[in-house]
Order: structure tokens, then C-alpha cells, then sequence
């Protein structure tokens, strides 16, 4: 069986953004020269995902005003793990 692993890395300049990784995912099916199989496309990062749908402004748009709706980004008051007596400390 073929395998073939690629590292990318993108830096995004906002606190939340959106990067249609597509084209380097095409481009990584390209070098590894597999014609079948499965492809894993995963965020190594704990404030990052991948996540399939249509790139659309709209819809980012949509997302984002959601995600900050879930967590809202101020007042930081509103969360522990932000204390220096609770962050990283068990």
C-alpha cells in the first residue's frame, strides 16, 4: 500500500479566519502520484479544524458570527482558564 504525508501550515492574521485549502490538497494528490485511496486531512492544532462545505461568503460569514455566539471573545471575565491560578496548572 502507498502512503504519502505532507506538513502544510497557514497562518491566519485575524483571531478567526477561513482558508480554502483545496488547491493544496490538490496539489499534495498530485505529488504523491496515488490514483485511489483516501485522503486524511487533519488540523494538528487544538483551535483549529477542517471542515467541508462550499467557500462561500455567506456562509463564512454565517460561521463566524456563530462560533462567536458560542464563544464570545470578550468579556474574558466570563472564563476560568484565563486566571493565572488555573491556566495549565491541575
Amino acid at each position: 500500500m502507498k502512503s504519502y504525508r505532507k506538513e502544510l501550515w497557514f497562518e491566519v492574521p485575524t483571531r478567526r479566519g477561513f482558508v480554502n485549502i483545496t488547491p493544496h490538497i490538490n496539489e499534495c494528490l498530485k505529488e504523491s502520484k496515488i490514483k485511489e485511496g483516501l485522503i486524511l486531512c487533519n488540523a494538528m492544532h487544538i483551535t483549529a479544524s477542517v471542515f467541508i462545505n462550499d467557500d462561500e461568503s455567506g456562509l463564512h460569514h454565517d460561521y463566524d458570527k456563530w462560533l462567536e455566539k458560542l464563544a464570545p471573545r470578550e468579556p474574558v471575565t466570563q472564563y476560568r482558564h484565563i486566571e493565572e491560578k488555573y491556566n495549565g496548572k491541575k
